[in-house]
């Protein structure tokens, strides 16, 4: 017979399994699970709203939802020409669809319309920039959608949705999503 480590190795677990368990600790006795009793501790932990976000594929456009609070993003690359606030043919149609969303889907009250901008120019100009083009996007719902009060700012690059720099470094694809008009509403 060969004597290779293997060979031994399963020797000695033949050996062990026929023999039986070996001298050593004492065998541990199992309860009973129905005379089992232990303490029931309170588990405390806090609630928080659970935030869902759909983004377009292209990430133009984006959707999220806190509680009942709706926000639709549109990027302003889709909306207006670069520094500009005058709104494409491309991006009314667009506006017209979400208007069509807010009016199914609103419950009434205000309707926010907010511009933000990246971090490039002076903070006075973001801001000027930033509410022309929250109005211009507020005077195509509010052709298309009736009874509807609307309340339009504009924060400028206040309210970033991602960092515009990193590791000191500017990010061009968080400055695009940085310029967004967001349309806020209340669903049912």
């Amino acid at each position: 017979m060969s004597r290779s480590p293997e060979r031994l190795v399963v020797l000695a677990l033949a050996v062990a399994l026929v023999a039986g368990p070996m001298a050593g600790p004492a065998t541990v006795a199992w309860a009973d699970p129905l005379d089992a009793t232990a303490g029931v501790e309170e588990i405390v932990a806090p609630v928080e709203d659970i935030n869902a976000e759909v983004e377009s594929l292209d990430g133009a456009e984006s959707e999220s939802k806190q509680g009942e609070q709706v926000t639709v993003a549109l990027t302003s690359d889709v909306l207006f020409a670069l520094d500009k606030a005058v709104l494409t043919a491309k991006a009314k149609a667009r506006l017209r669809q979400i208007a069509a969303k807010v009016q199914a889907e609103s419950a009434g009250g205000v309707v926010r319309v907010e511009g933000h901008t990246d971090d490039q120019g002076t903070d006075a100009y973001n801001n000027v920039l930033s509410l022309r083009r929250a109005q211009a996007v507020r005077q195509v719902l509010q052709a298309t959608l009736s009874g509807v009060t609307f309340q339009v700012r504009g924060f400028g690059e206040t309210k970033p949705k991602l960092p515009n720099v990193v590791d000191g470094r500017p990010v061009e694809e968080n400055r695009a999503r940085n310029r967004r008009v967001e349309i806020v509403f209340t669903a049912r």
